[in-house]
């Protein structure tokens, strides 16, 4: 049953010019259409849990849909990630409830204080079997408990906030992360940007330099296509001038430096809004919850299986060579992953 962390995924993607995406999961549409994409296009995958998340929907109930998922699809490789976890506690008990991967996001702190919190969160979840994934710069925009600068503001003065190809080094060293989300241009939510993005390419080819080997993270990766903003306002929405990431400079992220796992929550928003806003407007008379749900979760299914392809994270089809890889390793698993955890 492959739940596993994500070493043996990034194992790969690093030098296989492919990237893992990884999915917020708020509900079961969500989780339904994340997995039936990714087990249609044989592709790994990563579903991301967010403080809010628990939060909204708690933990027994998200850990019962994952189950499901797993033992559904039990070929299909994927780990359970908390994302954005701001203090070492809720490591620990994402730890306890099963996550075979955790972030501990310290980039809001002073330097030294992100190296202590991320170094301790480490030796918390490396003594568990766990993998960590840390953050250093600044992100701009506004994503459930994420406060980043303000996008505009971001925009204007984006080089300031970048990751320091030096002090990753130094970072990397002092806190054994195993992965490492860095500043490159992105901005998490869905007005991003005011003009086209520009990653800083030439930032990641740095970093990659000064942390040989270390895998590397894109948040705020969602791509707004502008179909699903424009039926969004078609049918009663308020998006106006909406921008993200183009999938192209995902794609080249992905496939020329070393960005192993690339975030992706705005987007399945976006899908699942404008279904529903679709048929909230078309067929004002509904209101059987399965008959606007699940156009919203083909729209996931959709979107999902748009990002794995070859333009953009290139993980379609690399579900048995993770398998493998995974296998290779004696197929290790966290401490906590027990029958009442994730996925058994």
């Amino acid at each position: 049953m492959p739940l596993m962390t994500t070493k043996p995924m990034f194992d790969l993607a690093y030098s296989g010019g492919f990237a893992i995406g990884a999915f917020n999961v708020n509900n079961m549409e969500l989780c339904q259409g994340i997995i039936e994409a990714c087990a249609a296009e044989k592709s790994p995958l990563i579903l991301q849990i967010s403080k809010g998340a628990r939060k909204y929907a708690k933990m027994s109930y998200l850990k019962a849909i994952i189950d499901a998922a797993v033992a559904e699809y039990p070929w299909l490789p994927i780990a359970i990630h908390l994302d954005h976890g701001d203090t070492v506690d809720l490591v620990q008990t994402c730890i306890n409830d099963g996550f075979t991967s955790v972030m501990i996001d310290g980039s809001h702190h002073p330097y030294e204080e992100n190296v202590k919190v991320s170094a301790d969160s480490v030796k918390l979840a490396h003594a568990n079997g766990v993998t960590v994934e840390a953050e250093l710069g600044m992100l701009g925009g506004i994503e459930e408990d994420v406060v980043g600068m303000d996008a505009h503001e971001y925009e204007k003065n984006v080089e300031k906030f970048l990751t320091d190809p030096v002090q990753a080094a130094d970072f990397a060293k002092r806190t054994q992360i195993d992965s490492l989300a860095v500043a490159i241009g992105t901005s998490h939510g869905a007005f991003k940007f005011k003009h086209e993005a520009k990653l800083a390419f030439n930032r990641i080819e740095q970093i990659m330099k000064t942390c040989p080997g270390l895998p590397l993270v894109m948040h705020g990766s969602s791509s707004v296509p502008q179909e699903f903003i424009d039926l969004v306002n078609k049918y009663g929405g308020k998006m106006p001038n909406a921008k993200g990431v183009p999938e192209a400079q995902i794609n080249e992220a992905v496939t020329k430096f070393g960005v192993c796992k690339v975030n992706i929550d705005t987007d399945l928003r976006l899908a699942l809004t404008a279904k529903i806003r679709e048929v909230f407007a078309t067929k004002p008379a509904e209101f059987d919850p399965r008959n606007y749900l699940g156009p919203g979760r083909e729209a996931i299914i959709g979107m999902v299986r748009r990002k794995l392809q070859a333009n953009v994270l290139n993980s379609a089809g690399k579900a048995d060579a993770v398998v493998a890889q995974w296998e290779k390793l004696g197929k290790p698993m966290p401490k906590f992953y027990t029958k009442t955890c994730c996925g058994k």
